[in-house]
């Protein structure tokens, strides 16, 4: 695999390639069922500085520095639940419509049921070497996004109806550090077990 970096600068989307609620809804749909236990990364991009993404082949994730050189670690105090953002690449691939995943500002794209009823606050992940913990942290969509992705996507991805799949994403933390590269394995370790 190459070890090349692609350095992409974004700042808007192309409004041309913005799909209705009414093509989102339809789109989602169409999407093949997400795997539940087992999937794959697809996609590692860091963010350098504001409005630049890095595509990386490979990376080493740790609990201190979580994507090193991402700009989540240059923050004066990093929020640890707030360390890796993470979409599902299906949905992403549907919102950008051709566009590169890079433009959302993700760090990780994989291919995987990130919903809430699969992946509940705290379950635990293996991904390539790596070990991290889905955190309590909300994902929603911002005024970034719809200038990127346009309003429909953002209210597509924030509605009450369908939050509770994630469709904005989630949040990680990393608990063991690891390697990680695009087709790494991801694999559900544990999920915390429903109060009584």
């Amino acid at each position: 695999m190459s070890e090349v970096t692609t350095r992409i600068e974004v700042a808007r989307g192309e409004a041309t390639r913005h799909l209705s609620t009414a093509e989102l809804e339809a789109g989602l749909r169409a999407l093949p069922p997400p795997p539940k236990d087992a999937g794959r990364l697809a996609l590692i991009v860091r963010r350098p500085v504001k409005d630049a993404r890095e595509v990386l082949p490979r990376a080493r994730l740790s609990p201190e520095a979580g994507l090193p050189g991402d700009n989540w670690s240059h923050k004066p105090a990093p929020d640890p639940t707030a360390q890796l953002t993470v979409m599902q690449t299906g949905v992403a691939e549907l919102i950008a419509n051709g566009q590169s995943l890079a433009l959302f500002g993700d760090n990780l794209f994989v291919d995987l049921d990130l919903s809430v009823a699969n992946l509940p606050i705290g379950s635990r992940l293996r991904v390539g070497g790596a070990v991290v913990e889905v955190t309590p942290m909300p994902h929603d969509g911002c005024s970034k996004f719809n200038a990127r992705f346009g309003n429909d996507a953002l209210r597509f991805v924030n509605t009450k109806p369908t939050r509770h799949l994630n469709l904005r994403g989630i949040y990680w933390r990393v608990v063991e550090a690891g390697e990680i590269e695009i087709g790494s394995p991801v694999q559900v370790l544990s999920r915390p077990t429903p109060a009584a």
